[in-house]
Parts: structure tokens; sequence; C-alpha cells
């Protein structure tokens, strides 16, 4: 008789796990046992004497941080749970942990980058506010993986977030964290325009920037606050002055940008009060965005929550935006783009574009945005374009969604501008595709369908099915009968569809 021995050793400094099976007859099964209980031990020495030496700590607090609030920390900052890793080699198991970013940070960063620790980790104290002038964190590091950590986490919870990281996250909390500690603390810009210290002196046009880095983690709950109030003052009393602040009136800069990088994932953040639009993925592919909270006034000006500008392969997932412009972006340059389950409002909408701006020749494909709620917003599911636009806006699906309230549910607008009448072109950006199934809820227009297409290209292959919406308040009171729109579109409506499309066969 043949014994099948298995036994299965997690090397942690590796973060994977050795199978091995063994086939002995009886006879040499207690030889095979020894044989293998002698070949764990070797192993899990090798794997702790490499997990000891892999870890070399760099503590921003070593480096100058304070993390008061006040103290300008720019050379101290980006305290979150995060962990940037390089996946290529991975050598030590990835850990939640939180950052700080400063001359400090900037010292620790340079130093980590050039370090031969295969996992050097930056500590960095939690329960502190920390003061964050704009600053670009630029890849290329020699290490596979950088840790950030903040020291006065739970030990256990990080010892055990392996297995139960959200059982041991509770019960530590729980039982061992006093309320007031729970946050992983906030990053905050300076609050007044004149005191961010920009490049050469000229406005900003980001704050917190990552650049050209690969398989970057970004993780936690704290909060990124632009303080952005001021900003969105002082710039609504640019427009028809002759003297202008150069630097307020210029263009505002966004909260985060994460640029020309591969491989990130962004999840657990708060975002707040960003000058501008508070996460821009520029360049950018295989973007995982999931769990954020994105909160602006419903009246703060160009706060995006997020934009996508040259992006491939994006997904984002269950996230609250709350906003002064679009919940989500997407503009020239994206493709293969997935947003699922997004809690959208005050804001614009969900917006593809716009596109084709002065002429311009630019592109969005392969989209699809799915169990989406919009909550008193100006716009739902919307297509924007300029007049005079070229290239195309194509293969693109809204499906399962809610309106509660949204001014526009549907809405493909060709004549996009900013002045109240936009001029006929003989030329626009080419729409076709489109598919919007499984919406309902209501409108606080009466058009609650507007697909205003372009006479010269008119819009190809738009399909409704399954869309129910009823009109509220707005322009009628409750129980008036909703209206559609449509020109120059060429398509179908399909199952139940009201307020019923005349252009669409």
């Amino acid at each position: 008789m043949h014994v099948y021995i298995h036994i299965y050793i997690y090397i942690p400094s590796k973060s994977y796990i050795v199978s091995l099976t063994v086939i002995a007859s009886d006879s040499y099964t207690a030889m095979a046992k020894y044989l293998l209980l002698l070949l764990v031990s070797i192993l899990g020495a090798a794997a702790s004497t490499q997990s000891r030496s892999c870890n070399q700590v760099y503590s921003v607090i070593d480096y100058g941080a304070v993390g008061d609030g006040d103290t300008d920390d720019t050379q101290v900052l980006l305290f979150i749970y995060l962990f940037i890793y390089f996946i290529t080699n991975i050598c030590c198991p990835p850990i939640n942990m939180i950052i700080s970013l400063s001359q400090a940070f900037k010292d620790a960063w340079k130093d980590v980058c050039k370090s031969t620790s295969c996992s050097p980790i930056i500590q960095v104290p939690g329960g502190k506010t920390f003061l964050l002038q704009p600053l670009t964190f630029n890849g290329e590091c020699k290490p596979d993986q950088i840790i950030f950590q903040v020291l006065n986490l739970i030990t256990p919870y990080i010892i055990i977030t392996q297995c139960f990281r959200i059982l041991v996250f509770i019960i530590t909390m729980l039982l061992t964290v006093p309320k007031s500690k729970m946050l992983d603390g906030t990053i905050k810009a300076p609050s007044d325009p004149n005191d961010w210290n920009c490049h050469g002196n000229k406005y900003c046009k980001q704050w917190i920037t990552f650049d050209e880095v690969a398989n970057l983690v970004i993780r936690g709950s704290g909060t990124v606050d632009g303080r952005g109030s001021t900003w969105w003052e002082r710039h609504s009393s640019c427009k028809g002055h002759k003297h202008k602040d150069k630097r307020v009136c210029g263009k505002k800069p966004t909260g985060l940008t994460i640029s020309h990088s591969q491989n990130v994932h962004l999840e657990g953040l708060t975002f707040k009060d960003s000058p501008q639009m508070h996460i821009a993925f520029d360049r950018a592919e295989w973007v995982y965005a999931s769990n954020l909270t994105i909160q602006a006034p419903g009246d703060s000006p160009n706060t995006d929550g997020i934009h996508l500008q040259h992006a491939k392969n994006i997904f984002i997932d269950h996230s609250r935006i709350m906003t002064g412009d679009d919940c989500i972006s997407i503009g020239d340059g994206s493709s293969q783009i997935n947003i699922s389950r997004i809690a959208c409002g005050p804001g614009h909408g969900i917006s593809i574009g716009s596109l084709g701006i002065d002429g311009e020749n630019e592109t969005v494909e392969d989209v699809h945005v799915s169990f989406v709620v919009f909550t008193d917003t100006t716009n739902g599911a919307r297509i924007k374009t300029w007049q005079g636009g070229k290239g195309f806006a194509r293969n693109i699906v809204f499906e399962n969604i809610r309106s509660e309230g949204a001014r526009n549910p549907i809405i493909i607008d060709q004549y996009y501008c900013d002045h109240k009448h936009c001029t006929e072109h003989s030329s626009a950006v080419k729409i076709s595709n489109i598919r919007y199934e499984n919406i309902y809820g209501t409108s606080r227009r009466k058009p609650a369908v507007h697909i205003a297409c372009s006479k010269a290209v008119p819009c190809t292959d738009i399909l409704l099915n399954n869309i129910h919406l009823e009109a509220v308040d707005g322009d009628g009171d409750d129980g008036d009968e909703p209206s559609a729109f449509c020109s120059n579109v060429q398509g179908h409506a399909i199952g139940h569809v009201f307020p019923p499309l005349p252009c669409l066969s």
C-alpha cells in the first residue's frame, strides 16, 4: 500500500506557499515523514532569516517629520494606509501601512529608493495631521517592495492581517483601540493659495503626484483634505477683471494625480475639498479604485471626483462621490473602463467627455457603467462633445441605474459649449454603439431623456431597453408626464421605454 503525504509550507518572506507531496510505501513512511519534517525546519529557518533581513526600517521621525498640522511637512507626508510594492519579484508579504512624506519624507523616500533591502519600511507615527506642499514622488526605485508603516498600529493586526484581516481589524478596534484613535490620519494642503510653494512660483497644477510608479498600492481610512474653499471663492472673482491674481486665476491644482503608472490600487481613503479635481489618472493603466469617499460642496467649481485621461483598463467601484462637477469624467484617449456600484450626488453625473474642444480629434471607447445611483445630480449618464471636433465615442454601456431626482438622467449632448447657444459645425465627434438598459427612477426635468446629435454626423446604433423615468418637482409637480427629446439619432428602443422616444424605432 502507498501512503500520500501532503505538506504545505508558507514562506512569509516570499508571500507564497510551497506544496510538497511524497508517495511512500508502508516501510518507508516513517523515513519520509522524518525527511519532510527536516525539510520544513530548514525552509522555515531560511524563511525566518530572510524575513528578518528583508525589512530595513526608515522612520520619518528620524528625518525630521513633525505631523502637528501646522509645521510644513512637505517633506513629510502621505499618511494613510499605504504601501508600494513592485510585484514582479515580491520579497515580503504586503502589509497595510500608513504614510508620511516630507523633507523628512523626500529624504526618506530617496534613501528607500536606493536601498539594497528587498522590502524597506518607511515608518510614520499615526494619530497626527500633516501639512503638505505640492510634491511629486517618482518611481523606478531599486527595492522589489516599499512599505509605508505607522508605528502605533496594533502589532497583532499587522502580524495576523494576512489571514484574518477583516476579523482582527474589527476585534482589535473594538477591544483595544480608543475611539479617538481610529482614524489613520489627515493630510492637508495649505489653506491660502498664496501659501502654496509652486514650481517657479507659478500656479500649481497638482498637489500630490505619483509619476512613473509601477505596482503602487495606496490604502487606508485616512483623509486627504485639499482645503479648496479659498481657491473657489477667489477664482469666482477672476472673470471680467483686468487685474487678476495670476496664481489664483490660473489652473487650480488637482488633489491626487497618478500619471504614467501601471498596476495601481487605491482603496479606502476619503478625499475632500480639492481646489479642482480630486483624483486624476493620467496615462495610467490597470488601475483599481475602490471604497473611496470623495466629497465637496455641490456648488464648488470643477471639483470632479475622478478624472480619466489617456487611461486604459480602469476599474472603479463601491465608492460614494459628492462634488460640484462630474462624479467621474472620462476624457480623451481612455478605453476599457469599468465603473460599478457608485453613489453619485450631488454632482454632474458620470460623463464621457467633453470631447472635441477647439476642433481636436479625441476618442473614448469600451466603457461599461453599471449599478449606479444618481441623487439630485444635474445629469446622470452623459456623453458630451463640442461642435467642430473629430474622433469618436463608441462601444459604451450604461445599465442597471437608478435616478433619484437627476435633472437629465439620460443625455447625449453634441452641442456642449461654454455659452448658451452653440454654433453648428460641419464636423463632430462620431457617437456610435451606445446602449442604455434597465434605467429607472425620477427626473427633475420633463425631458427625462435628451439625445441631441449633430446634423452633420448623426449618432448611430443607439439602443434603449427597459427604461422607466417619472417626472418629479423641477419643471413639473409630482405626477406630471415626463417627455423625451431626440434629434439626428439612428437606433432602436426595445422592451418597455418610458417616456417613449419618437425618433427611435
